[in-house]
């Protein structure tokens, strides 16, 4: 895990004599008012995720004075990501900067009195377990659903809030998961699979489905952090057919759900997966765990010459080789694109980075 800690605004500029002020409009807000200003600036909220569902949430949430926010992201900003990922840049996009890098780095100057804490790392369960502290409220911004399990687990077991919220095509939906449930497995036991599945390179996504969805996220936080009742059902819209709806669910977990009943935590118990394509991506994630850390200073060494647009940044390093591009990351996690086959692309690791890997 590379966790990056960013000190937001100019630290010689005079602190505002009324730091409240610019919460002003948001404070007559019947049911928001100056205490839950005061919950909002002592709150701290991980995001999961910060493309699309994570760079509007963020922002939103930093413009409302959420005190500390953690984010969490494995990938790489994209050129594709432009039209939808409102945090990022051109310049982003041609550096390959880290995604929670580049989201920190804009946030900071939205809010200079928000803690904005960036980890380039995947959402496994040993990050989680290695959090410095629980967080109040957890947002997913994720793109897939082992990842909305892990989270539902295991904030059922530390008796944290979250909100499920995810969009594709034109569609969207989001929900609250309060600590007790009832929970993601209440509705769906399983993690939907295959055709079920559709994902933003099948069948797009429209900016303004995400919008929709981290609307209605981004409130149900705010109504949590300063203490009021959230909205219970899951929110639905098809921003293209101009359908919002609230489906409501049942008060109470399922009577069979092993999460809610706090019998087992499926998602905390499977082993974690080396190599993992990502969704809608042309593209594996190579994580190789408890090796030894890969130096990237002796690996772009030992690879200069034998591949093609070596670059070292100081977040990552990134070159091309067998018709696949790879960007490694500090500890040996490593993207790489151009192929969806994880054996493949286990193998293209070894090949480039495993077989120099080892701190020198």
């Amino acid at each position: 895990m590379t966790t990056h800690p960013v000190t937001t605004g100019d630290p010689l500029r005079d602190p505002p004599r009324d730091p409240l002020g610019r919460y002003s409009r948001q404070m007559r807000v019947h049911g928001v008012g100056e205490t839950g200003q005061r919950r909002l600036a002592s709150a701290t909220v991980l995001i999961v995720g910060c493309g699309a569902l994570g760079s509007h949430s963020a922002q939103a949430l930093v413009r409302a004075g959420v005190g500390t926010v953690w984010l969490v992201d494995r990938d790489i900003v994209e050129l594709s990501n432009l039209q939808r990922q409102v945090l990022f840049s051109e310049a982003d996009a041609i550096a390959g900067v880290p995604k929670a890098i580049a989201a920190a780095a804009a946030l900071g100057g939205a809010n200079s009195a928000c803690r904005v804490v960036p980890h380039v790392a995947d959402c496994s369960l040993d990050f989680l377990r290695n959090l410095p502290a629980r967080p109040d409220l957890v947002l997913d911004g994720t793109d897939n659903f082992p990842t909305r399990y892990l989270l539902n687990d295991w904030c059922a077991e530390q008796g944290v809030p979250w909100i499920y919220a995810g969009a594709v095509g034109s569609e969207g939906a989001a929900m609250v998961v309060p600590a007790g449930g009832p929970c993601l497995r209440c509705l769906w036991p399983e993690a939907p699979q295959g055709a079920d599945v559709g994902n933003c390179e099948t069948v797009g996504i429209l900016q303004p489905a995400i919008a929709a969805v981290t609307a209605f996220q981004v409130a149900e936080a705010l109504k949590l952090l300063v203490g009021a009742a959230p909205t219970r059902g899951v929110f639905t819209c098809d921003v293209w057919r101009g359908q919002y709806l609230l489906q409501q669910v049942a008060d109470r977990p399922a009577p069979d759900c092993p999460v809610c009943r706090r019998e087992r935590f499926p998602a905390l118990l499977a082993a974690p997966t080396e190599a993992v394509t990502l969704c809608g991506r042309d593209a594996v994630q190579i994580d190789p765990g408890s090796r030894a850390p890969i130096d990237l200073a002796a690996l772009a060494a030992r690879l200069d010459g034998a591949v093609d647009d070596l670059r070292r940044t100081a977040h990552l390093l990134r070159f091309a080789a067998d018709g696949c591009r790879f960007s490694v990351f500090p500890g040996g996690r490593t993207l790489v694109f151009g192929v969806q086959d994880p054996l493949r692309a286990r193998a293209l690791f070894d090949r480039w980075v495993g077989a120099h890997g080892g701190a020198s």
